[in-house]
């Protein structure tokens, strides 16, 4: 029997209800790194209404991004001025997208 120590990604991956957990925590770590760097960004939280404020939101973008994992489905925000891309998503080697 494999040690779960040394389980490797894919392996977890191939194991059903357990793959869906690593994708959704992926998934959501992914997104909460994206709002931050925007809120950054922008020097506003979403929704929030501030004299420092430099940019606003202008939705997202749909986005599948390819993992050991399987597929993990992103939404990229958008910004009105300027653009936003994510600084994890270039290091793998994806295409970048207009």
């Amino acid at each position: 029997m494999t040690d779960p120590t040394t389980m490797a990604l894919t392996e977890l991956a191939a194991k059903g209800a357990d793959a869906d957990f690593v994708k959704q925590t992926l998934q959501f770590a992914l997104q909460r790194l994206m709002e931050m760097d925007v809120e950054t960004l922008s020097k506003a939280a979403y929704g929030e209404r501030s004299e420092e404020r430099i940019n606003s939101r202008n939705g997202y973008r749909d986005r599948a991004w390819e993992t050991r994992a399987g597929t993990v489905d992103l939404k990229i925000p958008k910004l009105r001025s300027g653009s936003y891309f994510p600084a994890f998503w270039n290091p793998v080697g994806l295409p970048r997208r207009p």
